[in-house]
């Protein structure tokens, strides 16, 4: 058997590195690595700024994570503040606390817990929203969407640090999918096969194909049924 070429990144308590190819990097602590990191896991636990772009098969993120440049990872899960500079892209994302995209964010599956900031567009087989303080992003392109509010957050003082007073609500100016299931949600346009509007939606245009259903308190201003029920293009 060939031996790993690559080393691993070890960080425990206070400490900068550099970046490069690891097999695994792990930080216990607070760490800073400068460059571009490239490794088969990156597990955080406490807080980490990498001046570059990360590539990994699976982020663990646990604390404060910042990374300059883009992410691209298989498996993200991240519990409490993420702040990538660039894009996000990979298979799955499982977001806990506040999530903060400054470019477009491309997955096969969306999952989100708190809140999150997308500067550029979300775009995901599967988007699973649990509202607990402020999402935005410029527009929601999928095949399925759901969209909730929930009561409580164990990032609750952390969000409302970020957020300060709030409604708890997603802000978008196009979402479009083939299922679309929406609460507490403003958009411009909602396009869908068949849409769900429920309580604290605020839509300025809805077209569906197949089914359009609505919460008395959901406000639409304009309902449009189009095409013949085929696959939402």
């Amino acid at each position: 058997m060939d031996k790993n070429p690559y080393s691993n990144l070890d960080i425990n308590g206070v400490a900068t590195a550099s970046g490069g190819q690891y097999e695994r990097v792990n930080i216990e602590g607070v760490g800073k690595v400068e460059g571009d990191v490239r490794a088969a896991s990156f597990r955080l636990n406490g807080v980490a700024t990498v001046r570059g772009n990360v590539e990994t098969e699976r982020l663990e993120s646990n604390g404060k994570l910042k990374i300059e440049g883009r992410l691209s990872a298989g498996t993200s899960h991240m519990d409490g503040y993420t702040d990538v500079l660039g894009s996000l892209s990979g298979e799955h994302v499982t977001s806990k606390g506040l999530l903060q995209i400054r470019g477009d964010c491309e997955l096969e599956r969306f999952d989100a817990e708190g809140g999150f900031v997308i500067d550029g567009l979300l775009n995901a087989g599967f988007v699973n929203v649990q509202l607990y303080g402020r999402a935005k992003t410029r527009e929601i392109g999928c095949e399925s969407i759901l969209v909730r509010k929930i009561a409580k957050s164990q990032w609750k003082e952390m969000l409302r640090k970020m957020f300060g007073k709030w409604a708890a609500g997603l802000e978008a100016g196009t979402i479009e999918g083939d299922d679309v299931d929406l609460e507490y949600t403003a958009a411009s346009v909602v396009r869908g096969n068949r849409v769900t509007l429920g309580p604290g939606c605020r839509i300025g245009r809805v077209e569906y194909r197949t089914e359009l259903k609505k919460h008395p308190a959901a406000q639409v201003g304009e309902e449009r049924k189009t095409g013949d029920g085929s696959h939402f293009a």
